[in-house]
């Protein structure tokens, strides 16, 4: 049985590792490829920390609850990048064809959840 308390676990772990995300691109303006130095930015090690707490919240949520149902909830993260994006790089925006997308996360996360709310059947002998 999955507990609120994992999916309030799993939520909070897509918007540390979407953070991670963002973070790591802002840290890539900074970064020169082949210069190790440069990959020490402020941004670099806050996308790791906030990768971090993504992952010691996903192990969290996953101790508490079904993987089947916090795993699709995993991708969210899709949609909070794409949607915080735009707001940080004004080289991205989200147009029709990435909304549906969206969407379609979205809807599909929702029916993954309600499917696992059918009754078990057991075989008998």
């Amino acid at each position: 049985m999955t507990t609120g308390k994992a999916i309030l676990y799993i939520i909070l772990c897509t918007l540390f590792t979407s953070s991670g995300q963002v973070l790591w691109k802002l840290a890539l303006k900074e970064v020169v490829i082949f210069n190790p130095l440069t990959w020490i930015n402020l941004f670099f090690i806050l996308g790791f920390v906030s990768y971090g707490m993504g992952l010691a919240l996903m192990l969290l949520a996953f101790k508490e609850g079904e993987v089947t149902i916090l795993y699709p909830i995993l991708a969210t993260s899709y949609v909070w990048v794409s949607m915080a994006s735009p707001y940080f790089f004004p080289t991205d925006s989200m147009n029709l064809w990435k909304w549906l997308g969206v969407a379609v996360i979205l809807v599909s996360v929702t029916v993954l959840s309600l499917g696992s709310k059918q009754e078990k059947v057991i075989p008998s002998d």
